[in-house]
């Protein structure tokens, strides 16, 4: 008698909240037609393309169609797992993402905080307005700028000869490669992602600040007792989702930068699926690397995400 009292009650407080939700939804019903575009371009160009994958379980014909090529299974995941490129791409592609999450994610917090600091705000736009632009420069015309620089007889090797007597092709020397790739990058991309922890530092009170100031607070002390801890949840946010695409290589920037002579380190996983989807018109062993790289993207996005919660959990956060 009270387990079906009970459950009577759970039905009535489910029946309320559905009711609630419907009441909400007509109430303000302008928001929602306001977010349904979004929506709608949401679901036809990124949910609708997805069923493009069922091409790395087939063997696509073009003239057969998804529908109508035969289904093969897992055998482009293990044609791709045996072959000898799986562990130099799989390789690349870990280092150069690691290097970048290591050294490019602390680069715009440390601009960030930098910028924070400065109190002409004269200085500080002009400082912003250089660091910004770099980010609306093309991943190829910066490409192109990098083999200009980088060149036999360009600016960067006419300081080494003057000071060694020797040149250095960077471009073919693959060591030079993932320094090239992590530099330039962070060079591009710095100063504009540091914009999210510079809106969130000018929330920081100035009542704060005065006090560590007449506390003999040093500014490095400021920094960490006041500043890291204003833009600590922005931090997590971001690193998050700079690990979710840890595999997401820039393979634009490396293709462009690629050459013989550096392929050993820019062939990373992206580069390797344009050109066997691409290049070799091999449709679905192309699909099938691009699904393996999405499928450790989403591990690792999970993976961290777990572990920031339960590192946040165990400080009381």
């Amino acid at each position: 008698m009270i387990s079906t009292v009970k459950s009577i009650n759970g039905k009535l407080i489910r029946k309320e909240k559905i009711l609630k939700k419907i009441r909400y939804i007509k109430d303000n019903y302008q928001l929602y037609l306001f977010i349904l575009p979004a929506i709608v371009l949401t679901f036809i160009f990124a949910y609708l393309p997805m069923y493009g994958i069922v091409i790395a379980f087939k063997d696509f014909n073009v003239l057969k169609g998804i529908l109508g090529s035969p289904w093969v299974g897992f055998k482009h995941f293990e044609r791709f797992i045996d072959s000898p490129n799986f562990m130099l791409t799989f390789k690349n592609t870990l280092l150069l993402s690691i290097y970048g999450l290591l050294w490019g994610f602390p680069a715009p917090i440390a601009l960030a905080l930098m910028l924070n600091r400065v109190r002409s705000k004269m200085v500080k736009k002009n400082i912003q307005l250089i660091v910004y632009a770099p980010n609306f420069i093309s991943v190829v015309v910066i490409a192109g700028m990098i083999f200009i620089f980088l060149s036999p007889v360009g600016p960067v090797n006419k300081i080494i000869t003057a000071i060694t007597g020797k040149t250095v092709n960077f471009m073919l020397e693959p060591s030079y490669f993932r320094t090239i790739f992590i530099a330039s990058g962070i060079w591009q991309g710095a100063g504009w992602a540091s914009i999210i922890y510079t809106a969130a530092l000018s929330n920081v009170s100035q009542d704060l600040i005065d006090a560590a100031v007449i506390d003999g607070a040093s500014i490095l002390k400021q920094i960490i007792h006041i500043d890291l801890p204003t833009i600590k949840s922005i931090m997590v946010i971001q690193f998050i989702l700079a690990a979710g695409g840890i595999m997401n290589a820039g393979g634009d920037k490396a293709l462009l930068l690629q050459t013989a002579g550096n392929n050993p380190t820019s062939e990373v996983i992206s580069t390797f699926t344009y050109k066997i989807g691409l290049e070799r018109a091999d449709f679905s062993y192309g699909a099938a690397v691009g699904v393996f790289n999405a499928v450790i993207n989403v591990i690792l996005l999970v993976l961290v995400d777990q572990i920031v919660k339960r590192l946040n959990e165990g400080q009381g956060l």
